[in-house]
């Protein structure tokens, strides 16, 4: 790898080739859980539509090779409860198109992670491109809001020294150009 990028380049790519948008080229922190532009990332926020996970069928095994909606209970607002020792799914406001030669990760704020409220680390691979459907989970016996249009995690680019072979995009990867809340798939 050829490094971590700093705020500079993020701004450039976000600019020039339209890798972030909408883009806060800095960081939005008063009254907040922060979001924008960092020194060596990107806070991405959380928009104000989720996928609330319920138990209303206790007998029910969940299938990621076969995810129902009705596993959820679909909410908009300003604001999310997690359910104790549950989960939700959400969606980044913004739209991320990823560089060939570039690897994101996706990672949890500190601001949450000390409530308990864990953001699911998850890389945005080359040539990617989408709204990041976002795993949070509540590990502890209490409900736990999140706040929608607020910082929910940080995305860190990291540069290789010359573009992969095959791309996301190269191999049409199941989650390229998803829009909204994406539940998980297996390509048949």
């Amino acid at each position: 790898m050829a490094g971590i990028k700093n705020d500079k380049w993020i701004k450039y790519m976000a600019k020039k080739h339209k890798m972030i948008e909408p883009f806060v080229e800095k960081l939005i922190s008063k009254g907040k859980i922060s979001y924008g532009l960092s020194s060596y990332g990107y806070d991405m926020r959380i928009a104000d539509e989720f996928y609330i996970f319920h138990n209303a069928y206790p007998t029910e095994i969940i299938d990621p090779k076969n995810a129902k909606e009705t596993y959820f209970i679909k909410h908009k607002g300003k604001v999310c409860v997690i359910p104790p020792n549950s989960f939700v799914l959400g969606r980044s406001v913004e739209y991320f198109r990823i560089p060939r030669n570039i690897l994101a990760l996706v990672v949890g704020k500190s601001t949450y992670a000390r409530c308990g409220i864990i953001v699911n680390v998850t890389p945005l691979e080359s040539e990617w491109a989408g709204h990041v459907t976002i795993e949070i989970s509540n590990t502890t016996p209490l409900p736990a809001k999140i706040y929608a249009n607020e910082g929910i995690a940080q995305v860190i680019f990291l540069e290789a020294d010359e573009p992969c072979q095959v791309s996301y995009a190269d191999r049409k990867g199941k989650y390229q150009n998803q829009k909204g809340i994406v539940l998980p798939k297996v390509i048949k």
